[in-house]
């Protein structure tokens, strides 16, 4: 019997998998995926059936299916191993991309296999005989695979472990799953409150019901830290170190915990022994980076004259890790503004340019990473380049994009320090009162932009812009 192509598709797409996820893949650096999702089955000492399912769709990505039927085995191999006694239950993802990875190979035969399996098996499973079965198990691994692909993926990945939370509150892979969620949501929303953090409870109770996950414990004590209770913050950081004094895993956080107290020595110290184990690790190499620089700013706060070889070898010491990152992790949008910034610092501005391009042209910012993007690019034209206009120019830019963040209010700043500077310095330019002008509109402060523009006005009577932008003002008071 011959299966058609089109029966096959509506079936396929009831499955829950990798396949239906919406997992994109120019959203990620697909080697850099491999490498990861590798690593973690080398060192993580948990079953590894998700890692496995992950991978085998990470390698259809990458065109080459035979790989990935290799690590559905793989999964399979696990869940025998793991859970002999729930192997359909365990199963349901690894036989949905086994379903779809036969019918992009067009073995229609072997894919209606898998879709039947499945069928049968929820059927089995759930009472009711709707065969989209809601598994907890099922949301968390789709929460890790969604964590794995990236910012813009976090929310949903909070979802899928809160939906796994319903039916088992005290699982413990299910509340470091979500933890980690809330305490990546919180790190890219740059909105550090001291005392409302949501991650913070979340994180504790993760690790109260996981014992011996350091991981876990390595990011309640960042997040302590950044609510300035570090003290309390070292405890767990040290209690790990004597738990798991080699896992890559743990020893990233330790030592961003310890660059970030400015133990930057102590931070170097433990990044080089984790780069012997990963030395791929795209983090690491960051990581490595930002202690360099750290350095660097040290060295020119505490030094008036400080010599030029021991800044140019700091410098070129941050920018080879910098660059290593981002030929490994070809997304990673910080690490090319950090590059980007480390070439300004010596005066390779051709070199700093292209880094900035590059940032830009990556097709997954946010409105928070565009904002963060103008104002580093304004402070390069403003302070590297020597030019005001530029800088100008690249504020409002961050400005007009809406969303609170940390960048615009950035923006924000710098503008408003710039601006007022000149006219104190007795300004009769009236495009400065009416970009200042703009600049109160844009930050919703109306009195204080008309103000503005009234002043652009008597000083460039004709000027059409700043006599509609005051009508408009005008209407809204």
């Amino acid at each position: 019997s011959t299966i058609s192509k089109n029966s096959l598709k509506s079936s396929l797409l009831q499955l829950e998998c990798h396949f239906t996820w919406t997992l994109l893949k120019q959203d990620v650096d697909l080697n850099d995926l491999e490498e990861t999702v590798g690593d973690q089955i080398e060192f993580f000492i948990k079953s590894n059936i998700a890692n496995y399912n992950l991978l085998s769709y990470v390698y259809h990505l990458k065109n080459s299916n035979e790989e990935a039927l290799r690590n559905l085995q793989k999964a399979e191999e696990e869940v025998k191993k793991n859970y002999p006694d729930e192997i359909a239950r365990r199963s349901l993802v690894t036989w949905g991309n086994y379903a779809w990875i036969y019918y992009h190979m067009e073995r229609y035969e072997e894919a209606q296999a898998y879709i039947s399996k499945v069928e049968n098996s929820c059927k089995k499973l759930s009472s009711t005989a709707q065969w989209k079965i809601q598994l907890p198990e099922v949301y968390a691994e789709q929460g890790w695979a969604l964590l794995k692909f990236g910012a813009k993926y976090y929310n949903r990945a909070k979802n899928c472990f809160e939906n796994a939370l319903k039916s088992e509150p005290n699982n413990p892979e299910f509340n470091t799953g979500y933890a980690i969620a809330m305490y990546r949501l919180e790190d890219i929303s740059y909105r550090e409150h001291d005392d409302e953090s949501l991650a913070l409870e979340p994180l504790k109770r993760a690790v109260e019901l996981n014992p011996k996950d350091t991981f876990i414990k390595a990011l309640l004590g960042l997040k302590l830290q950044a609510l300035k209770r570090v003290e309390e913050g070292e405890r767990h950081i040290e209690e790990a170190m004597q738990k798991t004094p080699d896992l890559p895993y743990f020893l990233r956080y330790a030592a961003k915990f310890y660059r970030k107290k400015g133990e930057v020595d102590k931070a170097l110290k433990i990044l080089k022994k984790a780069l012997t184990v990963t030395p791929k690790s795209a983090f690491l190499h960051h990581q490595l980076g930002l202690c360099y620089r750290a350095k660097l700013f040290q060295l020119r706060k505490t030094t008036r004259y400080p010599p030029q070889q021991q800044v140019e070898e700091l410098a070129h010491l941050a920018i080879f890790h910098f660059k290593t990152v981002i030929d490994q992790k070809t997304k990673f949008f910080s690490a090319y503004l950090d590059l980007a910034n480390m070439y300004a610092q010596v005066k390779k501005y051709k070199e700093a340019e292209e880094s900035f391009q590059k940032a830009f042209q990556l097709n997954i910012l946010s409105c928070e990473d565009k904002q963060h993007y103008y104002y580093q690019y304004g402070n390069f034209q403003r302070f590297h380049m020597k030019s005001e206009s530029e800088a100008i120019k690249y504020y409002i830019e961050g400005l007009k994009i809406e969303n609170y963040s940390y960048g615009r209010n950035n923006c924000s700043n710098a503008l408003k320090k710039l601006l007022e500077e000149r006219i104190q310095g007795g300004s009769r330019d009236a495009a400065d009162f009416g970009t200042l002008g703009l600049m109160h509109k844009l930050n919703g402060e109306k009195h204080e932009a008309v103000e503005c523009y009234e002043k652009a006005i008597t000083l460039c009577p004709d000027n059409e812009e700043y006599m509609n932008a005051l009508c408009e003002l005008r209407l809204f008071i």
